[in-house]
């Protein structure tokens, strides 16, 4: 297919170019996962494990995406993430090109489409591929609702025709998701106390001591986009995608090197938290 611009391809980096050996162990129904450019044991799975390279995975979803949404991938970012040693690994890429402006009374901002493709060749992760947003004023991540789109097991073929049919279904869905975040950035928050505000916070974190934690934050997003839903929820993905010790936030870095995986998972924590009575019942005043 002739393109007028070409579609921007992202070349997986050296770390995570490898393929992978397996070796028995003294269990008959496990053996060890091995990366052969380093010999390095990366884990212990299951006799049927089998998986794709890393470079295979992500090489696979972006011809998929060339295919079927060449527009949008043209100046298209990519960001990577490894955990495990290298067993572990994300593809996050934004494409600018869909994009949709969130008003406040005190702020603009862009938000751009995001597609986040998981991969384990290790046993750790099956296949997955997430659909979601970043705000690129300050590039937090988001991913709303139910964006789990296309999970499967590694020992299963990854299920690249109901990948192509959400793909193509992923313009619509920013859409739907860029009128949320547009009706949370006109809808007014009440004006609470610190009190008040630790007490919404535990409500919708189950946490007492997030709650402390978050309140900093919540504060600094409203003071910058104004009383409004958004701004919380501007909150909660700040929280997923910079808070470290300087915000009181421990970020987990076993020998494993599972920070990535930990960034991530917040992202994941906070789909829970927009999803609790609290903050739906915030969001509908």
């Amino acid at each position: 297919m002739p393109y007028d611009v070409l579609p921007t391809v992202h070349e997986v980096p050296e770390n995570l170019d490898f393929s992978v050996d397996f070796e028995t162990t003294k269990f008959d129904e496990k053996k060890y996962v091995i990366n052969n450019e380093t010999g390095d044991y990366l884990g212990v799975v299951g006799k049927g494990f089998n998986c794709a390279s890393h470079k295979k995975f992500f090489d696979g979803v972006q011809n998929v995406m060339v295919d079927n949404i060449p527009d949008a991938m043209v100046d298209s970012t990519v960001r990577w993430s490894s955990a495990r040693n290298n067993a572990w690994a994300m593809m996050d890429i934004v494409m600018p090109n869909v994009s949709t402006k969130i008003e406040t009374e005190k702020h603009t901002t862009k938000v751009g489409q995001r597609i986040i493709a998981l991969h384990g060749v290790d046993g750790s992760c099956s296949n997955q591929v997430f659909f979601g947003a970043i705000d690129f004023f300050c590039t937090n991540g988001m991913i709303t609702g139910d964006y789990d789109k296309v999970k499967r097991k590694n020992t299963s073929n990854f299920c690249m025709s109901r990948f192509i049919d959400e793909l193509n279904q992923s313009s619509l869905d920013f859409q739907e998701q860029s009128d949320k975040l547009k009706t949370w950035a006109r809808t007014e928050l009440p004006t609470y106390t610190n009190k008040g505000w630790n007490e919404v916070l535990s409500s919708i974190t189950k946490s007492d001591q997030k709650a402390k934690k978050m309140l900093p934050l919540v504060q600094q997003e409203v003071s910058k986009r104004g009383r409004n839903v958004f701004a919380l929820y501007s909150a909660f993905t700040n929280y997923a995608s910079y808070a470290d010790e300087r915000n009181g936030f421990n970020l987990r870095n076993t020998g494993n090197d599972t920070q990535s995986q930990s960034m991530w998972a917040r992202e994941h924590e906070v789909t829970k938290w927009i999803a609790t009575p609290e903050f739906k019942k915030l969001a509908a005043a």
